[in-house]
């Protein structure tokens, strides 16, 4: 190790050992989250109401999250991955307990950081709970599925209050309307109270991953026409390949890496094609039908600098619903002129603003 780089490491430890959490340590952290605020809008009682603030580490330091604590019983928060590495992905779930309160409700969630340095960041959730419409079970849940397969689940909706209540339509917010097919039928209605079966089935087009969708039931209710209803489960894919995300770090301009990629399906298959929308990568395998895939991949980085994201899309003969990706992730960089030494001397004996001007951040 460089004497430089040496005391510039030792000078940032004193610094982060010695100095409480303030204004500065509240800032660089908000840059990992996608959003610092959620409104659940109106939801029914009974419902599985819950939001995931997704966090990116863009530095170069692991990101370890402490702790998640919440202002109020209405929401409870939790941690999904909690030590974050570079370019990977971890979420702060919010969960409205719409069983045990109704009416309208907010929460502010403290998310704490200890590592590299302490910091914490605060999150906001806000939403109103109907008393008068209820779901049972909470929410549309498939659980895992295989690829090219249907499974469907039926949710009641029951509603007490005014007579003539009804529901008119049943829609979804975004193009994964096509996954989807939804049959409601009216199974009873007296008085102010009114039922109704509400089939989701998932088609076997729906692509592999995670499922998290959302339904709305439109009512002729003029003060709340609109109820969402949660859709969640998992595709399990027919091919995968692991990894699924390639990071290959610090690289050299010019410099070269290489990774074997393992492609598995359920059945015998055949690699069609490798694309990537790189000229860095290149691609080597068996045309050979087999259950596994061993391929192989070499990169070699440009002269450009900086930050690199690029996917490797398999083909099979399967067709396009049943490709595999692999996301390969790179920091391009110079490589450091031998009269570098002097400089990083210098550099040590500078002041140290602050942690953060210490926490590398990936372009």
């Amino acid at each position: 190790m460089k004497i430089g780089t040496l005391a510039r490491c030792l000078a940032v430890g004193l610094f982060a050992a010695s100095t409480p959490v303030s204004g500065w340590a509240q800032e660089w952290p908000k840059k990992m989250f996608e959003t610092l605020e959620h409104d659940f809008g109106t939801v029914a009682r009974g419902s599985d109401t819950e939001y995931k603030f997704e966090v990116t580490n863009k530095f170069i330091e692991d990101i370890h999250i402490a702790s998640v604590r919440s202002s109020c019983g209405c929401t409870t928060p939790s941690i999904e991955n909690n030590l974050i590495k570079t370019y990977e992905k971890a979420y702060i779930v919010a969960k409205f307990n719409t069983r045990t309160f109704t009416g309208h409700h907010g929460a502010t969630l403290t998310v704490t950081i200890d590592k590299p340095y302490p910091a914490q960041v605060q999150l906001r959730v806000d939403g109103f709970i109907r008393q008068d419409v209820v779901f049972e079970p909470g929410s549309i849940n498939f659980g895992d599925v295989d690829q090219g397969t249907t499974k469907e689940q039926t949710v009641q909706v029951r509603y007490a209050g005014r007579s003539g209540w009804e529901i008119r339509d049943v829609v979804t917010a975004n193009e994964s309307s096509d996954y989807y097919a939804v049959e409601l039928a009216e199974t009873y209605r007296r008085g102010g109270v009114t039922r109704y079966d509400l089939t989701v089935q998932l088609k076997d087009t729906a692509p592999a991953g995670f499922l998290k969708d959302q339904l709305t039931l439109v009512t002729n209710d003029s003060r709340n026409p609109r109820i969402p209803l949660d859709i969640e489960g998992k595709v399990i894919p027919e091919i995968s390949v692991t990894p699924a995300s390639w990071v290959m770090g610090d690289v050299d301009t010019g410099g070269d890496v290489e990774k074997k990629l393992i492609v598995r399906g359920k059945a015998p298959f055949t690699i069609t094609g490798i694309d990537c929308d790189s000229d860095c990568f290149v691609c080597t395998y068996d045309p050979e039908p087999r259950k596994t895939h061993v391929v192989s991949v070499a990169f070699r980085a440009g002269a450009e600098t900086g930050r690199l994201k690029k996917q490797i899309c398999i083909h099979t003969n399967r067709g396009e619903t049943f490709n595999a990706v692999c996301t390969a992730y790179a920091n391009i960089i110079d490589v450091t002129p031998a009269g570098a030494i002097a400089s990083d001397d210098e550099s040590a004996t500078g002041s140290t603003a602050s942690p953060e001007n210490n926490l590398a951040e990936n372009r």
